[in-house]
């Protein structure tokens, strides 16, 4: 029975991050702290000597420079996914999350109750967010049945991915964290489908990673 194991990966910190602003689809860089992060992270994966076979990463510069540090340690390529980007937040992008229900109180009402249907003024849905990240996973494990496999995302994106692999509602209050430059692992088998080996590992990381994944 072939079992796939991924490892996901969160990218470091952003000053956006720092200042609890929403990203989204926004290509905003690693800060310094971040650039850390990345390296601390390679760093880890080096000293369990994990073997993988192939990494993927999101094509937003935050999550490709933290996988660069994976590529410049170990040597391999990444395949870049626009499909693995985070969420797009619409009008939301951009403002802190103090700031956002005070400018767009109705469209931060929806996101903060988990609307599934509500675009968010010129974004994703819930729902349309669920079936691309649904149909990314699906087909990298597919692609790479019973390999090891790194993935560097978003922290909403892989909170779509844990809602997925642990049968968990969409629209239902999140119970994971997933912190700047996190390790955490899903696995798919023949038999089971997918599941939850370990989340938001950050042992490795010097200092605490902000958690909030709805940046």
């Amino acid at each position: 029975m072939l079992t796939t194991r991924l490892c996901l990966i969160r990218h470091g910190e952003t000053s956006w991050n720092a200042e609890k602003r929403l990203q989204g689809h926004t290509d905003i860089p690693l800060n310094s702290r971040g650039a850390l992060q990345a390296r601390q992270m390679a760093q880890a994966l080096k000293d369990i000597n994990l073997t993988f076979d192939v990494l993927y990463t999101s094509d937003l510069k935050r999550a490709a420079d933290t996988a660069n540090a994976v590529v410049e340690l170990f040597g391999v390529d990444a395949q870049v996914d626009s499909t693995l980007r985070e969420r797009h937040f619409g009008a939301l992008q951009g403002l802190s999350i103090s700031e956002a229900p005070l400018q767009r109180p109705d469209i931060w009402q929806a996101h903060i109750a988990r609307d599934l249907e509500h675009e968010l003024a010129g974004g994703e849905s819930i729902q349309q967010f669920a079936l691309r990240v649904q149909s990314a996973l699906d087909k990298i494990q597919v692609r790479h049945a019973g390999k090891t496999i790194l993935i560097v995302s978003h922290g909403g994106t892989l909170d779509m991915m844990y809602r997925i692999a642990s049968k968990q509602a969409l629209n239902a209050e999140r119970v994971a964290s997933v912190p700047n430059a996190s390790l955490n692992w899903i696995t798919h088998s023949e038999l089971n489908g997918w599941s939850v080996e370990q989340w938001a590992d950050t042992r490795h990381l010097e200092g605490p990673a902000l958690e909030n994944i709805d940046l």
